[in-house]
């Protein structure tokens, strides 16, 4: 087999907008009115302009029934301030663009505020301050004469000795169908809150379809309990990130560093999938005009930092010395490790340690805290692809630049805090080392939701476990990876596993005691049955106490 890369298959998954032919299906009134002009072109053919000539596409139905238009809210409590967006299906130019968000009062409906939509995107978010957060509260969003949907504000938990997150990553566009195994176990487990680290799309080109399809799968785990999700590269188009604060990229590839596609496009899909989290720590924009996402939510007692680890990120193309075939990539392993780890270049940046360093040191009353990313602290991957594409180090992963990477590693430690991330297609947890092996922090980076897309595998050359192994898994232990970081490896779910590595995370932080637990369950488990198994490996408990 021939060694791939990730632009082979983006070029495979990738929707061309110039296959979108168009029809007469909608011949009425709306093509003599007015409709607001898409400020981008190539993209997001599918839900801008006279989206509704559009042809059948391999997306998602966007013509829906009048009284279906709404198709999900989503939203998070934190600080007794709720932020609840609204996503529509495309709107006909002659229908209303107000949407209403009512809660239910003594078993009455409430209007509490009406909004207009976006027609760039099709959404809306409310926000609502001085919440009552001591008691479950149903809310119901509405347009026109009978479209509407109705979700529940969770109440916050902090009675709960134990709060649970459910983690997500990956939602591959290889498969199109239902996440039905997936709602019926989380359904099931019922965590608190739920977190999606990236890659709800792959439609790089057609963001807005791609987010009503991973709304529609996966809307009823978040009808009825808060959501964190962050986009990562794919979701703005790209194979790989490195944001660069905002530059423009010359190519979709983007190692020169910035983004490539169209800055109304990308804030865009940051609208879509982070305007209902809280607001930013410091909300201003980047270069392009683009926005900043970066914020903490409190909820059960649980302090989550939401870091955005790609767009301050500097490009490697033309600024350090290459390696290999592709700037991002590094084949040889006798190379020097620190001739990449150069003075001037970034990962998280100035503007989030300087966050996440008050954060850390912010004292209320949470008990317990957690940091959310895209991607992990290291090169936690050898084979990238197939088992015949072995890589010696990925700049795509926040293991380089690696001052950059300590730096970050150390905030998160003195935070007293562990990691949440996706994105590798690898479920590990690594216990991080800084100047010696395991000083740092844990990091659990969770498995994709449909892994038979450039899958990776955790196999040392050697096929030696290291030293203080936990004997659980033949390649457990201290290792340094491509870039000469210090990790501990203690669990690894390859894509030999159940259900091809594919799954999500569940982790629980027991106030009481101090201590998370990660757990990982494969895609086709049904936790409901009593010999149900995690991924070999899991769970792993560790103590913040």
């Amino acid at each position: 087999m021939s060694k791939l890369d990730r632009r082979s298959f983006i070029k495979k998954t990738s929707l061309s907008g110039a296959a979108l032919a168009s029809s007469t299906l909608f011949t009425g009134s709306s093509q003599k009115k007015n409709f607001t002009k898409s400020p981008f072109s190539d993209l997001d053919i599918l839900a801008t302009n006279d989206w509704w000539n559009r042809s059948d596409n391999e997306i998602i139905n966007l013509k829906v029934k009048r009284d279906k238009v709404i198709a999900f809210g989503i939203y998070t409590l934190s600080n007794k301030t709720v932020k609840l967006t609204s996503q529509l299906f495309p709107l006909y130019p002659e229908e209303s663009r107000d949407i209403t968000l009512e809660i239910n009062k003594n078993g009455k409906w409430e209007k509490i505020k009406t909004n207009k939509v976006n027609e760039i995107g099709w959404a809306t978010t409310f926000k609502i301050t001085d919440w009552d957060d001591s008691k479950d509260v149903k809310y119901r969003l509405s347009h026109g004469l009978g479209a509407e949907f109705i979700g529940l504000i969770r109440k916050n938990p902090t009675e709960k000795e134990s709060i649970v997150l459910a983690a997500f990553s990956c939602n591959s566009n290889k498969d199109r169908g239902d996440r039905n195994n997936y709602i019926n176990n989380i359904n099931h487990i019922n965590p608190d809150i739920l977190f999606f680290a990236g890659d709800q799309s792959y439609d790089h080109k057609e963001h807005t379809a791609a987010w009503l399809k991973f709304g529609m799968q996966f809307r009823e785990i978040f009808r009825e309990r808060p959501c964190i999700t962050i986009p990562d590269d794919h979701d703005i188009g790209q194979g790989n990130l490195w944001g660069e604060n905002g530059k423009v990229a010359s190519s979709p590839a983007g190692n020169d560093g910035g983004y490539y596609y169209h800055k109304e496009y990308i804030k865009m899909v940051e609208r879509a999938q982070t305007n209902h989290l809280p607001d930013p720590y410091d909300k201003t924009p980047i270069e392009q005009g683009i926005g900043v996402y970066y914020t903490n939510i409190e909820y059960g007692d649980i302090d989550f930092a939401v870091i955005e680890d790609r767009k301050f990120k500097s490009g490697p193309n033309g600024k350090i010395p290459k390696q290999g075939p592709r700037p991002d990539h590094i084949n040889n392993p006798n190379y020097d490790p620190k001739s990449i780890d150069l003075d001037g270049l970034t990962l998280l940046g100035e503007r989030q340690h300087k966050f996440l360093s008050e954060w850390g040191k912010k004292q209320n009353s949470s008990v317990m805290k957690a940091v959310l990313s895209q991607t992990g602290f290291c090169g936690g991957a050898h084979l990238h692809g197939s088992k015949e594409n072995r890589l010696h180090a990925d700049l795509d992963s926040n293991g380089w630049p690696q001052k950059g990477r300590n730096k970050a590693l150390k905030l998160i430690k003195e935070a007293n805090a562990v990691h949440i991330a996706g994105d590798q297609h690898l479920a590990t947890v690594i216990h991080h080392g800084i100047d010696k092996f395991e000083d740092g922090p844990w990091a659990f980076v969770v498995p994709a939701i449909v892994n038979n897309y450039y899958s990776r595998w955790w196999w040392p050359k050697n096929e030696k476990s290291g030293k203080k192994s936990n004997k659980v898994l033949p390649w457990n232990g201290r290792y340094l990876d491509g870039f000469n970081n210090k990790i501990t490896m203690h669990a690894y779910a390859n894509p030999d596993s159940d259900s091809s590595g594919s799954g999500y995370g569940i982790i629980k932080f027991n106030k009481k005691k101090k201590e998370v637990t990660f757990e990982c369950w494969p895609r086709y488990q049904d936790v409901r049955d009593n010999n149900a198994k995690q991924f070999k490996g899991w769970p792993v408990t560790v103590s913040l106490g």
